[in-house]
């Protein structure tokens, strides 16, 4: 990195270990999506048991651990299945429902749930994640709730796109608020997509990606 022209790094995390490094120059460009491959949620109706999503890979649906207690209480006080992509995980007293992951198929599989979740733990591995399963959810038109670390941070606008827990109590009380209000979730999860649509997609980033590779060319 000290030798290059340009470090891009997707979240400003990144940045400063390059900073570190002595890149002389670093610019931050997120993780994002293609809006074409992300419709954005259907309605459902009333009578349909709300999903909670995650989307990841066998070696990351671990994090789910870290709440599955909460989850198992907070299924006692509200109906849910957690849907699982990418990964399988036994969860007693959670009505789990495990999906294969495919490019092909992971937005349709998101967009048919009600509430994205991404729980990471504090460390500095996790603190290089570029919440792109954040981003996926609010594509779909979703309210998330994650934890406060690393770029989730930034992808996260509380109370406005979704919520961000430190602790058991403030996931319980996020997502059973959520799990309870369908106007607020429609409302954050609209707020996420046209925050997506402003930040964090191919659309918006491509071309400010094009112009930085092009000045480094020709320095």
């Amino acid at each position: 990195m000290e030798g290059a022209r340009l470090v891009i790094a997707g979240n400003r995390y990144l940045a400063n270990r390059a900073v570190a490094a002595g890149a002389l120059r670093v610019e931050v460009i997120p993780t994002v999506i293609d809006l074409a491959r992300y419709p954005i949620k259907r309605a459902y109706s009333g009578t349909h048991i709300p999903r909670i999503v995650w989307i990841g890979s066998p070696s990351t649906v671990q994090y789910l651990l870290d709440i599955a207690e909460l989850l198992a209480t907070l299924a006692k006080r509200q109906a849910f299945k957690l849907r699982i992509i990418g990964g399988a995980l036994a969860m007693p007293g959670v009505d789990v429902e495990a999906l294969p992951w495919s490019a092909d198929t992971e937005a349709a599989a998101i967009g048919e749930c009600e509430i994205g979740i991404m729980p990471l733990r504090n460390t500095p591995w996790e603190k290089g994640k570029c919440a792109y399963k954040l981003v996926q959810y609010m594509a779909c038109g979703l309210p998330v709730v994650a934890s406060p670390i690393g770029a989730n941070r930034d992808v996260v606008v509380e109370g406005v796109t979704g919520f961000l827990a430190d602790a058991p109590v403030t996931w319980m009380e996020r997502l059973e608020m959520l799990l309870c209000d369908a106007t607020l979730r429609q409302c954050l999860g609209q707020a996420g997509r046209e925050w997506v649509e402003a930040e964090y997609c191919l659309q918006q980033t491509a071309p400010r990606l094009v112009k930085l590779l092009a000045a480094a060319g020709t320095q």
